[in-house]
This record gives C-alpha cells, sequence and structure tokens, in this order.
C-alpha cells in the first residue's frame, strides 16, 4: 500500500510541471471545457489511531464532499476539494461522536485519456488524484477535543458520462493524517508526528461541467501536431489518387479529364491519336470499322448519329499554339473530318466553337476564340461548303483544367464542333 501510495505522490508531483509540456505537445485545440464542480457523499472507515473499546461499523457512514475542478488539458489538471467525515460508535463500542474536516489541494491526472479508453469506450472514465491539505477532528462531549493536523490524500474516479455536461462518479480515496495526536473516537491522545492516521473513504457523486464549448476536457481527443500532419497528407495522397474518368490515370496527373469510357489513353490520361488527326484512335478505329464504306473508308450517311455525338462530344477538335489564332500542323486533320461529314451530309450545319486557354485578360481571350473559329471557318469557305451551313461562336476562356499546368493549357487552346 505504501509503494502504491508513494507512486500516485510522484505521478500527482509531475503533472503540474508536464502540463505546460504536454500542452504543447498537443494540437492547437481549446475548444472544450476546462472547469468542473465535483460533488459525493458516501461511506468511511477509520483506521487508526482508535482506541480500546471505540470502533465504527464496517462501513460507517457519512462522508461529504465537494470540489472544484480545472483541467490544464485533456489529460492533467488541479482540483481544490473540502470534507466532512462523521465518526460514531456502533452497537458494541462505547458511545462517541465525532466530526473530521479538511481541505485539499490535488493533482489530478486523467487515466482513461492517458490509457486511450476512448479505443473501445467514449462513456466510461478513470481519474487519478493526489494531493496535502490541513484536517482537523473535533468531539463535543464529553470532553471537547479539537485536533488539527496535516494530510496527504490519493485516490482514483471512476466516470461514466451521462451527458457532456454530467457524469456520474465513484471514488475510492486513502487519507493520511500527519501529527494526528488524538484518535478518531476522540476518547484518547497520543504524540504522533509521523502519517500514523488512516481513513479510507468511498463515495459516489456527479460532477457537472462548466463552460460554453459542446465537451469537457474529461472526454476529448487530442492529437499530436505530427499525427495530424501526416493525417493530412494521408488526405491529400488519397484525394490525389481518385480516377473520375476511371482511365487509370489519377485525376492530379490526367490532361483530359473527361476520356471515354474504356478509350486508350497515354501517361498523361490522354487519349492515343497515333496519326495526330485529333479523334483518339479507339474512336476512330471503331468508326471505320462499323460506320464507314468498305470501298472508300468515308462516313456512311445512314450511320451518322453515333458520329455526330462524337463530334458533339468534343472528340474531333483543332487545337493551337499559345496566342496564335492558325491550327498547328498536326491538327488539321480535325478540320478534314468536319468537311467529309459536311460532304456527306449536305443538310447539316455546323457551330465553330472557339476556345482560349485562361492566361491574359478575359476580353483579350474572348477576340483570341472568336479568330481561331474564324481562321476554321475560312478553311471550310476554302473547301467551298456554303456560309449558310457554318456559324462562328466565340466561348472565350476554357477554365476547366488547372491554369498552372502548360501541358492542361494546351488542351483548351482549341476549336471544337457542334452538329445540328
Amino acid at each position: 500500500m505504501k509503494k502504491l501510495i508513494l507512486t500516485l505522490v510522484c505521478a500527482a508531483a509531475i503533472t503540474t510541471v508536464s502540463a505546460q509540456t504536454e500542452t504543447q505537445k498537443t494540437a492547437a485545440n481549446t475548444d472544450y471545457n476546462k472547469w468542473s464542480i465535483e460533488l459525493a457523499a458516501g461511506v468511511n472507515k477509520p483506521q487508526r489511531p482508535m482506541t480500546s473499546g471505540y470502533y465504527t461499523s464496517t462501513p460507517s457512514p457519512y462522508v461529504i464532499d465537494l470540489g472544484a475542478r480545472y483541467m490544464f488539458n485533456n489529460k492533467f489538471g488541479l482540483k481544490a476539494d473540502f470534507g466532512y467525515n462523521s465518526f460514531e460508535g456502533k452497537d458494541e463500542s462505547k458511545s462517541f461522536d465525532t466530526k473530521y474536516y479538511r481541505a485539499d489541494i490535488q493533482a489530478v491526472a486523467n487515466l482513461g485519456r492517458i490509457m486511450n479508453f476512448e479505443t473501445w469506450t467514449n462513456t466510461i472514465g478513470l481519474l487519478g488524484h493526489a494531493g496535502f491539505g490541513l484536517s482537523m477532528l473535533e468531539r463535543e462531549d464529553p470532553s471537547y477535543v479539537k485536533d488539527r493536523m496535516g494530510n496527504f490524500m490519493a485516490g482514483v474516479t471512476g466516470q461514466i458520462k451521462l451527458t457532456d455536461r454530467i457524469s456520474l462518479t465513484g471514488d475510492f480515496t486513502t487519507i493520511l493524517n500527519a501529527a494526528q495526536n488524538a484518535a478518531f473516537d476522540g476518547a484518547s491522545t497520543r504524540a504522533s508526528r509521523g502519517f500514523q492516521g488512516i481513513l479510507f473513504n468511498g463515495t459516489v457523486g456527479v460532477t457537472v461541467y462548466l463552460g460554453k464549448n459542446a465537451k469537457h476536457a474529461d472526454w476529448v481527443t487530442l492529437v499530436d501536431k505530427d499525427v495530424l500532419a501526416l493525417t493530412d497528407r494521408v488526405d491529400n495522397i488519397e484525394n490525389k489518387m481518385l480516377d473520375t474518368d476511371n482511365d487509370g490515370v489519377a485525376d492530379y496527373l490526367d490532361q483530359e479529364a473527361n476520356t471515354a469510357s474504356g478509350a486508350l489513353v497515354n501517361t498523361k490520361g490522354v487519349s492515343v491519336d497515333a496519326n495526330n488527326n485529333n479523334v483518339p484512335d479507339d474512336v476512330e478505329k471503331y468508326i471505320m470499322e462499323n460506320y464507314t464504306s468498305k470501298t472508300d473508308k468515308s462516313p456512311m450517311l445512314s450511320n451518322n448519329e453515333l458520329i455526330k455525338s462524337l463530334i458533339n462530344g468534343g472528340y474531333v477538335a483543332t487545337y493551337f499554339d499559345f496566342d496564335k489564332s492558325t491550327p498547328t500542323n498536326v491538327s488539321t486533320e480535325g478540320i478534314d473530318f468536319i468537311l467529309t461529314y459536311l460532304r456527306n451530309n449536305p443538310t447539316a450545319s455546323v457551330d465553330i466553337i472557339g476556345h482560349a486557354d485562361e492566361i491574359g485578360r478575359s476580353a483579350y481571350n474572348d477576340k483570341l476564340s472568336n479568330a481561331r473559329a474564324t481562321k476554321v471557318e475560312s478553311i471550310l469557305l476554302k473547301a467551298n461548303v456554303d456560309a449558310s451551313r457554318l456559324n462562328v461562336i466565340a466561348a472565350g476562356e476554357d477554365n476547366s483544367v488547372d491554369k498552372d499546368s502548360e501541358l492542361a493549357r494546351k488542351l483548351v487552346r482549341k476549336v471544337t464542333f457542334r452538329i445540328k
């Protein structure tokens, strides 16, 4: 027992020293209450000194404890408390009636948080407490006795959380009195300077949490800043690994955000286009195998709906260099594809939609997108497509890609088509 008490003393002394350090180690989260009021009542058993022929029942009523507690963080705190004990002789004892008063300052350790109770419960807690104070033993009859002494006390308190404001408690505490001259029954005295007086208290009670926040320090779990940083890094990695269009390339690397399902893509998520005609190879192969004439390989009039949907979906496009309105050499085949469609579908017309990246002023980019669409229109006009079948639209800036990625910006410097 003495070894256990000494261990609790050391732990209590360390708490005040380590409180500031503990706060620095935990995340900067102070959104929890720190103050509480504690009220408890129960039974006691005085062990020694007792005069021969005097003794109490086991256990003996009654004990009242009232305390106020402040937590530095979710693991360590201090509390001030006042206690009252009544000692009376049982039937076989000589009659006596004494009162015991004490006031103590105690260090508190939230053993529930230290031992990570939150991994298996959110409603059961455990506190350890130990400290020093002053005590007084008093008897009125048959002769007045008053004995003042110092005390050391240590105990454990079980908690059951009912709400964020109230917890039920059960406590067992051992009190050692120093320089106790009078016996607990008050019938005899002796000179004793060490911790010779021993008293056990057992109580049940309630803790009321004070403050404007939702939870009290007893029930919050703070995470080390390094753990928080690592968690953020893992979350960022998980987000980066998302593949919205299911093309096998993570979104943060994907330069073509809406690749057709099943299309072959390169390591940047861009549909493979080996002949640089701005039609993905998978799409082109499917069209050529299923929707073209077996003799001239030109699109068949009877199978235009799929071709029309592919064109309107942006799979056929013409691309431009930065700040240029003339198509790149390798992207003119996209215009040829549209020209073939218009020739095979004399009643069809087309919107020629110009786009620009986000670099530069919006007004300038509007003009640039119009110039690009107008340039493609002029190429189709020179190929003898009637002007009434062509409609130029300036779509301006395309902000669907990462503005800071040069490769991504290349994908939006383009002209797309919409068949009508």
